[in-house]
């Protein structure tokens, strides 16, 4: 059970990390997934730091937090858009 509510955190951390990084998305689906991912990072990057969060708004947080900087260095390796 513990597994799905960990998809939903991660689906919701994708969906608020998207909407923070404005021109760092990459689109609705692919923004889900970016939250799940960072769900995994955010909750290794807090554990090198030595922050432990409790319950479901720490793990959002954890998430959300994971989802950015995901987003953030995969934004790196992108090219521009020529518009």
């Amino acid at each position: 059970m513990y597994f799905i509510w960990y998809i939903i955190i991660g689906i919701i951390a994708g969906f608020v990390a998207g909407k923070i990084m404005r021109g760092g998305g990459f689109g609705l689906l692919i923004n889900l997934l970016v939250g799940i991912v960072g769900g995994l990072l955010g909750g290794w990057v807090f554990g090198l730091l030595g922050i432990a969060t409790a319950g479901i708004l720490g793990n959002l947080i954890t998430s959300v937090v994971g989802a950015i900087l995901l987003l953030w260095i995969v934004s790196l390796f992108r090219k521009p858009r020529i518009s």
